[in-house]
């Protein structure tokens, strides 16, 4: 074979490895574009139930292990979050305040989940905020990958029968979470703020 008929067929040859690559990542379970597409379902209205809601994870504190399904018949406020996230800072107070309203109505709770966090620093966490709703581990970040969590935090409001209403990528303002909790199913007439 002549060096002229070599270099298109290694450039074929990379081409095709290429287009192999990026298929795989976008087709992949849990790639490509899991939260861009949940987003858009629950923007349309579609009815999403949560993901991998039996999945059972470790308490932060060591309580009993918990599952989504623990919560069913109750609206759920899930937040992934961690100790070295800013803005997951900012927002810990406002979720406090949602989930001593939720209690104190029976309507729900927040649920918090750990994300690419050392148990030790999470823990610190919630005792520098005071926060009182449970936290739950996700090691290898199984659950949320399920969710599409790339970036924190990532708030997802789920319905009493376990279905996602709203989505906040990003810190969460108290506008944005009491519409939130109104889309979920919360009537309450006090807001978060």
């Amino acid at each position: 074979m002549s060096r002229r008929s070599t270099v298109p067929v290694l450039l074929s040859v990379m081409a095709l490895a290429l287009l192999v690559v990026l298929g795989y990542a976008l087709l992949r379970p849990n790639g490509g574009s899991t939260g861009a597409s949940l987003d858009a379902k629950v923007e349309r209205g579609q009815i999403v139930p949560a993901a991998d809601a039996e999945r059972s994870m470790r308490s932060l504190t060591g309580g009993p292990s918990r599952s989504l399904a623990d919560f069913r018949g109750k609206i759920v406020v899930l937040n992934f979050w961690a100790s070295w996230c800013r803005p997951c800072e900012a927002e810990a107070p406002l979720l406090e305040r949602a989930h001593r309203q939720l209690q104190r109505t029976g309507a729900g709770t927040v649920l918090g989940v750990t994300y690419n966090d050392l148990p030790d620093s999470s823990r610190g966490f919630v005792r520098k905020y005071g926060l009182s709703y449970p936290s739950l581990l996700d090691p290898g970040t199984a659950f949320a990958q399920q969710y599409g969590v790339r970036a924190l935090p990532e708030t997802f409001f789920l319905d009493r029968e376990g279905r996602i209403r709203a989505i906040a990528r990003g810190e969460l303002t108290a506008d944005f979470l009491n519409r939130s909790l109104k889309r979920a199913g919360y009537t309450a007439a006090k807001s978060t703020r």
